[in-house]
């Protein structure tokens, strides 16, 4: 396997699956199925999830609401996501850790590194929840913080289309899709891989990010094994 230990980045909208908002139990079994194919081929797995199925934070403030109770709700949103995948995964078998960067000792443990890379070493899924547990940082920010802070080998991120395009293929038919990137390149046209903070922080680290369909069966296991799925940037 070309990586051993991988980040996983999943919106809290890729949850809700035909849903118009929550958490749909199939998508999520199915997010299960494909991350308990990669942890049995020996690959250590983490994972950051958004909240946005919940409450977005910044969605929010956009209404009059204080941002920084906005973004607390979606920390905790994110918490909540966090549970309901940990139940998904321990249901197919897997042994599972779900750690808060907001204390709530009750359902997560703190997170603290050392015991997070101990888990990983052991085969356990890992799954961040709270985000950076500071307002005004994204999901992605987290993802990349958490990454860097295990030493994971590169970032996969899922999402609901197969990779980086020149616009939105989901609205523009012509767009056209980019097998790799470097981090300038992305820079120079513009592209929306992540909030400018978690790509720089990634830039600055030299952590490679993978953009690619998780929707689409054996995709994540397809990655892990080397094929050239998604996008790829890197330096």
């Amino acid at each position: 396997m070309p990586y051993k230990r991988i980040l996983l980045k999943l919106s809290g909208e890729a949850l809700m699956g035909e849903k118009q908002y929550g958490i749909d139990p199939k998508r999520l079994g199915e997010y299960a199925d494909e991350i308990k194919a990669v942890v049995e081929k020996g690959v250590e797995v983490a994972i950051v999830i958004g909240g946005g199925n919940i409450f977005r934070g910044l969605a929010g403030a956009s209404y009059g609401m204080d941002r920084v109770q906005g973004d607390h709700m979606g920390m905790l949103a994110t918490v909540i996501n966090g549970l309901a995948l940990q139940a998904a995964l321990e249901d197919k078998g897997l042994q599972t850790r779900l750690q808060s960067a907001i204390k709530i000792n009750e359902v997560a443990e703190p997170f603290i590194r050392r015991r997070a890379i101990r888990h990983l070493e052991k085969g356990r899924v890992v799954i961040f929840g709270g985000g950076t547990g500071n307002p005004y940082f994204t999901t992605d920010s987290a993802a990349v913080l958490r990454a860097i802070e295990i030493e994971a080998d590169v970032i996969l991120k899922g999402t609901r289309v197969d990779g980086i395009y020149t616009s939105d293929p989901e609205k523009d038919k012509t767009a056209t899709k980019f097998d790799t990137l470097s981090f300038n390149d992305v820079l120079k046209k513009g592209l929306k891989v992540m909030d400018t903070t978690a790509f720089t922080l990634s830039q600055e680290n030299e952590l490679p990010i993978v953009v690619f369909d998780m929707n689409k069966k054996g995709n994540l296991m397809k990655i892990v094994s080397g094929e050239n799925i998604g996008t790829v940037v890197n330096l």
